[in-house]
């Protein structure tokens, strides 16, 4: 069946740089690219965010130790979204990679054209621009993910420093502490 899709001029795709095109098949039997199912769906979903910034956040008590994430979302039109989540026992690096891995997933599952991060963590915020290359074999997966996330977006992140990513803290912190309640 893919051969004879693609005899046909009309059904080849051209791949540009790391672009994956996911085909999914309708009633009709015919595949459709994903970009072209999303564009159809967005326009029967009036309520397309487009401009989305994120705080983030992880901790962890000890390295490795018990771990949370917080994230804060501005800009949807109902209001703040707030984020804390208990992530297991895990070191700082992959907390801070799970809740940036967080704010990506909402984004794209919120259609968001453009997202911002914000994170207190210069390690994750240098590997993910580019300036320290990721060789941790225990980021890398991680690292990877958001990459890809991050692809779909126009993506950028900043550094911000701690006393300016007070509630996503706050938020990670208090993951833990319910989950240290529980235990």
């Amino acid at each position: 069946m893919h051969r004879k899709l693609h005899k046909r001029p009309d059904n080849r795709k051209t791949l540009k740089e790391n672009q994956i095109i996911v085909l999914t098949t309708k009633a009709d039997g015919r595949m459709v690219p994903k970009k072209v199912r999303e564009a159809t769906e967005n326009k029967e979903n009036k309520d397309v965010t487009t401009e989305l910034v994120a705080y983030v956040d992880g901790g962890s008590l000890g390295n490795p130790g018990p771990s949370g994430i917080g994230v804060v979302i501005n800009g949807q039109a109902d209001g703040t979204v707030r984020i804390a989540k208990w992530i297991g026992n895990q070191d700082n690096n992959v907390a801070e990679y799970a809740a940036l891995m967080e704010a990506l997933q909402y984004a794209v599952s919120r259609n968001a054209h453009k997202l911002h991060v914000y994170s207190d963590s210069e390690v994750v915020v240098r590997q993910m621009t580019g300036e320290y290359v990721c060789r941790s074999p225990r980021l890398y997966s991680l690292h990877w993910t958001c990459r890809k996330l991050a692809r779909s977006l126009k993506f950028s992140i900043s550094h911000v420093r701690r006393e300016f990513n007070v509630e996503a803290n706050r938020l990670a912190q208090s993951a833990l502490k319910k989950k240290k309640r529980k235990a």
